[in-house]
């Protein structure tokens, strides 16, 4: 990449006081993969304290780092960099056709928002826009080999960066706004890539013949390339009557999601390091119809998910909201509170003591697994695996605010960050 196009810099922004570093879910994206890895949670806290004091200077991103001058509480200053993989050139030609499929992704870019569909479709393409567990890469010149204060506090501004613009997001990957958009403009105006249909299908070999014939014939061509989505489902529309108790769209719909869920089983086993992951265990129904729901169903297709998990039409709607901010533990965590044993508790207490600095740290009253902050209408939920789950109250129920941290105190400003 070539121009203008392939770095930006940014002026310093004002201290992050009293507000939280991420309102979006993409930018809530960025921090969890940050602290999910980070292993020193107190140099995590120390970053977001330099970022609330207007620490960090101007920030410069480029295909596959940001960088900027972090000034510490004794005066000194560092160079802080943070290194993220840019995509393949044909990671990259993948994403772009699935951009152009949906003509609100454009729309959606334009607005500055990162639609949700298109992060979700790139990675069951093997496309991960986002930064997961460990992808965040620290240099910065104080020596740590980890992330230190100065590029947790990078990261933290970075978040801010990327809730205004999910452009600095992509160019981080490896493709500035204005080339992104050309090449998004190409492919939507010229005709399809695809081969000829004119072009002679490949002679086929007796397999006794091939068999004889043994290493004198040419070699197997390459496997097919992945499909980048599932096929449609058949149209049930017919003029003959469905049996009782059959829905032709109920079965549409699941016709097109058992494709979608075979395209991401095939793409899971064909990608790197398959063999090493555990078997997930097999769905409860009453867990299956909130996946299910979680495909966006007609409302008649969702009525009847409600009532055949044995949830109310709300309660559904809720659980899918559970289910996308971390699929069965988010939704374990909304429906099923649990008695934090001793040496739990324990690690919950230090992790709340830490996550403030001394006297700030909310008033908290607990219940089980669940800590409501006094005077507000927010809770923190601890999952069985210490991660703590933002909720806020809304028409007398508890509802999921965002998705999960091991750090209670950004969880928190999911919540109050967006009151």
């Amino acid at each position: 990449m070539t121009g203008h196009d392939t770095a930006r810099t940014f002026e310093a922004l004002p201290p992050a006081s009293g507000r939280a570093f991420a309102g979006t879910w993409w930018g809530r994206a960025w921090l969890k993969a940050l602290e999910d890895a980070a292993l020193d949670s107190v140099q995590v806290k120390a970053g977001r304290g330099l970022v609330r004091a207007g620490a960090v200077g101007a920030v410069s991103v480029r295909p596959g780092r940001i960088t900027a001058v972090v000034q510490d509480r004794d005066g000194t200053t560092h160079r802080a960099d943070v290194l993220l993989r840019e995509l393949s050139e044909a990671q990259w030609g993948r994403l772009l056709g699935i951009a152009v499929e949906r003509a609100g992704h454009v729309a959606a870019l334009l607005d500055r928002v990162m639609p949700l569909d298109l992060v979700e479709d790139g990675a069951a393409a093997g496309i991960e826009l986002l930064p997961g567990l460990g992808d965040l890469e620290a240099e910065c010149d104080c020596g740590a080999w980890d992330h230190c204060r100065h590029t947790a506090a990078l990261c933290y501004q970075m978040a801010r960066l990327l809730d205004q613009d999910p452009f600095v997001l992509l160019l981080l990957r490896g493709r500035g706004e204005r080339a992104l958009l050309d090449e998004l403009q190409a492919r939507t105006t010229r005709p399809d890539d695809g081969p000829s249909s004119h072009q002679a299908a490949p002679e086929g070999v007796d397999a006794a013949e091939a068999y004889a014939a043994g290493d004198i014939l040419p070699p197997l061509p390459d496997l097919p390339e992945l499909p980048e989505q599932p096929g449609g489902p058949p149209s049930l529309d017919s003029e003959v009557p469905p049996a009782p108790g059959v829905q032709a769209a109920s079965l549409e719909f699941l016709a097109a999601q058992a494709a979608g869920d075979a395209l991401s089983l095939l793409l899971d086993a064909v990608g790197p390091g398959h063999p090493e992951r555990a078997v997930s265990r097999e769905l409860t129904l009453s867990e299956d119809a909130v996946r299910l729901a979680a495909g966006g169903p007609e409302e008649e297709i969702a009525v009847r998910l409600a009532a055949g998990s044995g949830r109310d039409r709300e309660g559904l709607a809720l659980a899918v909201r559970a289910w996308r901010h971390g699929g069965v533990a988010a939704l374990s965590v909304l429906e099923d509170g649990w008695a934090v044993d001793p040496e739990s508790l324990a690690r919950a207490r230090a992790a709340l003591e830490a996550a403030w600095d001394e006297g700030e740290r909310p008033r908290l009253h607990r219940s089980g697994n669940r800590w409501t902050v006094a005077g507000t209408p927010a809770q923190l939920r601890l999952g069985r695996d210490g991660r703590w789950w933002p909720y806020r109250e809304e028409k007398g129920r508890w509802a999921p605010a965002g998705v999960a941290s091991t750090d209670p105190a950004t969880a928190l400003e999911a919540v109050l960050g967006g009151d």
